[in-house]
């Protein structure tokens, strides 16, 4: 009877760490997401910034 409840055991630890992968999986995504999204807001700031100040703030050469 040991071997089995050692076994379910085992398994419910499997299931746990795949759930915790998923979740991993899952937060990684997101947090990719909002960082592609902050950048992208970042980048239309800038641009908003040099031109309002006609000044090359990030030094590409260009305004806006």
């Amino acid at each position: 009877t040991m071997g089995i409840f050692w076994d379910l055991m085992q398994e419910d630890e499997l299931d746990k760490q795949k759930k915790q992968a998923n979740s991993l999986e899952d937060r990684v995504t997101l947090l990719e997401n909002e960082l592609s999204k902050t950048k992208e807001l970042l980048r239309k700031t800038l641009s908003a910034l040099e031109t309002h100040l006609n000044k090359d703030i990030d030094g590409d050469g260009n305004l806006g």
